[in-house]
C-alpha cells in the first residue's frame, strides 16, 4: 500500500521551526529581564553604600565632638531634624531634597557639579534622650521605567563618655 506523503515534511519542518523560535524568544526574554534586574541590583548596591556613608558622617561628627574636650557629645545633632551630608561634611546641612552628582574620575558622590544621578539622601536625627540619638539614613531613587526604590539604615548613638 502506497501512502500519500506529500507535504508531511513541510508540516514537520514548520512545527520544528516554531518550537525553536518559541524557545529562542523565551531565552531572549530572560536575558532582557536579567539585564534590567542587574541595573536595579547595581543601583541598590550604590544606594546602600550611600546610606551607610550618611551614618558614618554623623558618627564622625560625634567622634570629633568626643575628641574636643569640653564639647557635648551631641553638639550639632541634639536638635534633631532632617539633614543632608556629603562624604567630607564636618557639620550637618539642612535637608533640601537635592540629588547627588557622581564624579567618575574620583568615584565620589556629592552635591557639586558632575554627572547627575537619581539618588537623594536624607539624614533624620531623633534625640531619644540626652544620652541617646537615633539616626536614619535614607536614600531614595526612581529608576528608568518609574520604579521607586529606597534604602533606609538606622543606627543609635550613645553618650558613652560620662
Amino acid at each position: 500500500m502506497i501512502k500519500n506523503n506529500k507535504g508531511q515534511l513541510l508540516i514537520e519542518s514548520l512545527i520544528g521551526i516554531s518550537l525553536i523560535v518559541v524557545g529562542l524568544l523565551g531565552v531572549f526574554s530572560l536575558l532582557s529581564q536579567s539585564l534590567g534586574l542587574r541595573r536595579v541590583a547595581s543601583e541598590r548596591y550604590v544606594a546602600t553604600y550611600l546610606a551607610a556613608e550618611g551614618i558614618e558622617v554623623v558618627k564622625n561628627i560625634i567622634d570629633t565632638n568626643y575628641l574636643n574636650t569640653g564639647t557635648p557629645w551631641n553638639q550639632g545633632i541634639s536638635a534633631g531634624g532632617d539633614y543632608e551630608v556629603e562624604y567630607n561634611s564636618a557639620s550637618l546641612q539642612s535637608f533640601q531634597n537635592r540629588s547627588f552628582y557622581y564624579h567618575p574620575e574620583s568615584g565620589l558622590y556629592d552635591y557639586n557639579a558632575g554627572n547627575s544621578t537619581l539618588f537623594k539622601r536624607k539624614i533624620s536625627i531623633v534625640p531619644i534622650s540626652s544620652e541617646e540619638a537615633r539616626v536614619n539614613s535614607r536614600v531614595d531613587w526612581v529608576t528608568r521605567g518609574g520604579g521607586e526604590f529606597s534604602v533606609d539604615l538606622e543606627d543609635h548613638f550613645f553618650n558613652w563618655r560620662f
